[in-house]
This record gives C-alpha cells, structure tokens and sequence, in this order.
C-alpha cells in the first residue's frame, strides 16, 4: 500500500502537545478489471510477425534472477507490484511448478518483453503476465508476442505430458494497464467475460528510473 503523510498543524482538543503531528492517510484509486477467454483454439487470430531479427524463446531453466528482471523492466511504469514482496525462494517456487511457462521475445538479441503461462485445474491456463519493455512497446511486436504466447498455452500439454489438454486460456487486464491493451487482446480472439470496479490503494510506480523512456 502506498501512503501519503500531511503534517497538520495542532488544534485544540486534539490532546496533543504544541506543535505538529503527523496523520497518515491511505490513498486510494478506482480500478477496472476485465477478465477475457478463449475457449477452443480456433478463436485465435495470429498477430503479423513484424519485420526484422525478433525471436521467441522459452526460458527453461527457472531462473528468479531473470524473471523479476521481466516482471520489473515490463512492469515498472504499470503498476506491477504484486511480486514485488516475494522471497527468492517464493519466486523458486512459483516458477517451479509443472507447467509454468516463460516465453521471451528477443530482437537482435536483446529482451523485448514476455509471456508467462500458468497451469491451472481441469485443463484451464492463464496468461499470468504478459508485456513489453516500455522501449519495445509502438513497434507491432506486442500483437505477434501475445499470439505465440497463447498457442504456447492450447499446446502446453504436448510439452507436460502430465497435464490435460488445454480447453480454455484466460487472462485479465486493468485499466492501470496500456492504452492498447484491451485492442490487442479482442484482436487476438479473446472475449469479455467478466468486469469488475473496484477501490485499491494508490500504488507509486516503482519504475522505470526517471528518464529512461519518453
């Protein structure tokens, strides 16, 4: 939670001694989230691959290290802070679990942005975070990430022969999230399925540092 001091000078009856004290109050915003879905993999409707040297390629081996990289470098200047908190063991664990996916769109050898993919019961998977590094974002590689990375999540198990087939990929997105974000997942094929409004303490950008993009 993020909380904004005043200083406010002293009144009487307030049982205070001379001077100031200091009230801290919560701020908070009103934020939407819709949830979207695919239901068969005829519903998705492939991006263009966009010009030039851009590759997608899993990334294996679980590596925290690599994976707060992304979730900050994407997920700076968004709001993204649910995992901010989390221990290196918690990441361990989280990315250890059958099923678990990362997919990062490198071009010219560079990371540009990442899906992850999570498993969930009775054949269901969730587009758990997706995006672009803010430098990556206007240049058609969001489009052709997101369609790479939800044919990942209908044939995930081929790769986990332990799993169901896959029989729905969902995600959800917010209105702290890009102005295209939304376009680009109807785009693709997905379909509203759920809206909700609700109030939520007003999170301070963690990032990306002053300056390093317009």
């Amino acid at each position: 939670m993020a909380w904004r001091g005043e200083i406010i000078p002293y009144a009487p009856g307030f049982g205070q001694g001379p001077g100031a004290w200091f009230a801290c109050r919560m701020s908070t915003v009103t934020v939407t989230t819709w949830s979207l879905e695919q239901t068969s993999p005829d519903d998705l409707r492939p991006a263009a691959e966009p010009p030039g040297d851009l590759r997608i390629v899993r990334a294996e081996v679980p590596s925290p290290e690599f994976s707060r990289f992304l979730y900050t470098a994407v997920g700076g200047d968004i709001r993204w802070t649910d995992r901010l908190g989390l221990t290196y063991e918690q990441w361990q664990a989280a990315l250890d679990r059958p099923g678990v996916e990362t997919w990062v769109a490198y071009e010219n050898g560079t990371p540009a942005g990442y899906v992850e993919l999570d498993p969930q019961d009775e054949g269901v998977v969730e587009i758990m975070y997706f995006g672009l590094i803010p430098a990556f974002r206007g240049r058609r590689i969001g489009g052709h990430l997101l369609s790479y990375g939800v044919a990942r999540a209908w044939d995930l198990a081929e790769r986990w022969p332990q799993r169901p087939q896959t029989k729905r990929v969902w995600l959800h997105t917010c209105s702290k999230d890009g102005p295209h974000a939304m376009d680009n997942y109807l785009r693709r094929g997905f379909r509203l399925f759920e809206t909700k409004t609700a109030e939520e303490a007003d999170v301070a950008s963690p990032g990306p540092w002053p300056g390093a993009h317009a």
